[in-house]
């Protein structure tokens, strides 16, 4: 049900582009406006969850670790999985945003018969979803082409490494297939697999969709339908300038299916899931050196008594409150309960 609505709504949004493709008068909007809007929403919604994020007080560390905590001096620590200064964080950090390190450390637990549990490595998600990320990100990049009115330096660059097969007029980008490939796993994973398709939800199925919508209508307008790229770059500039141009009658369907898409890709990210490209910043099991044992970490609220009044429940106050039922279970008291007088 949750991918048929995701379906119900790609497809809705395959229509209301279409307006735009054949409706003039829709042209400017579909242009000129949701265009803006779209990048508007996206950069005012990723303030107010960066700003969100740091103003949520972390009065302790809670470093997530895997390895040895530095401590005595013959007792080798482990400097990524358990970092205790800024700079191991750094390096733990660079290699989770970057590779996907814990993704690549991250096993799937099955149930076999007997029962049983077993544990096998998760390699292909990590090699997919790396795949993924990384072609987005340089096709992202590559199209600053149409940002510009001169092509940058470095596009150049990436479009030469990118399309060295040179297979077919236009050349064959290996993102273009890369992208589209981790896509199609991440989405029949929760197509197929019955553990993830219990738990998948609309909202995880409605984002991959749409960015497949994106990359096939994009490596479609490239390689199997004629397309007016000068008309396009002629909007893409003129957005870029703050002097927007009414798109020209010669700009094929495709266009506003695609371009339309990243707008509302652009409005999703925010309140979806996917902000998760800059929550992992801000995560503070992630971001925090783990010195609890170098260094003693004090509430900052008990320096004002007066603006963040803390009621505490000290251990003897618990003990009060508990000592008869602790006393009659076993446990260790630092104080007897006294002794009541026998009933006549």
């Amino acid at each position: 049900m949750n991918l048929f609505v995701s379906l119900i709504a790609t497809g809705l949004l395959i229509g209301i582009a279409l307006i735009g493709a054949y409706v003039p008068a829709a042209r400017g909007v579909f242009g000129i406006y949701i265009p803006y809007l779209a990048v508007g929403v996206f950069i005012v919604g990723m303030i107010i969850r960066i700003v969100k994020w740091a103003k949520i007080p972390v009065p302790f560390r809670i470093t997530t670790t895997a390895g040895q905590q530095k401590s005595l001096d013959f007792i080798k620590p482990n400097k990524l999985d358990n970092p205790s200064s800024s700079l191991g964080v750094l390096g733990r950090m660079l290699l989770e945003v970057l590779l996907f390190r814990s993704l690549f450390r991250n096993t799937r637990t099955n149930i076999q018969g007997g029962p049983k549990i077993t544990y096998a490595e998760n390699i292909w998600l990590w090699l997919f979803s790396l795949l993924f990320h990384w072609s987005f990100l340089i096709i992202f990049l590559r199209h600053f082409r149409f940002l510009t009115d001169q092509v940058p330096g470095f596009v150049w660059l990436m479009e030469s490494l990118d399309g060295f097969f040179q297979i077919g007029v236009p050349s064959l980008y290996l993102t273009n297939i890369l992208v589209l490939a981790g896509l199609l796993f991440l989405l029949g994973r929760r197509i197929f697999s019955p553990r993830m398709r219990y738990i998948s939800l609309a909202s995880d199925f409605f984002p991959l969709l749409l960015l497949i919508l994106i990359a096939v209508t994009g490596i479609t307008m490239r390689y199997f339908v004629k397309t007016d790229l000068v008309g396009i770059k002629e909007i893409a500039v003129g957005l870029m300038n703050f002097s927007p141009v009414m798109p020209a009658e010669g700009i094929n369907a495709w266009f506003y299916v695609h371009f339309f898409s990243i707008c509302v890709l652009l409005i999703y990210i925010p309140m979806s899931k996917l902000v998760h490209m800059a929550g992992v910043f801000f995560s503070p099991t992630r971001n925090m050196a783990n010195d609890n044992r170098a260094k003693r970490h004090v509430n900052p609220w008990q320096d004002d008594k007066e603006m963040f009044p803390t009621h505490t429940h000290t251990y003897a106050e618990y003990e009060d409150e508990f000592r008869d039922l602790m006393h009659g279970c076993g446990l260790p008291l630092d104080k007897q309960p006294e002794a009541k007088e026998e009933k006549k």
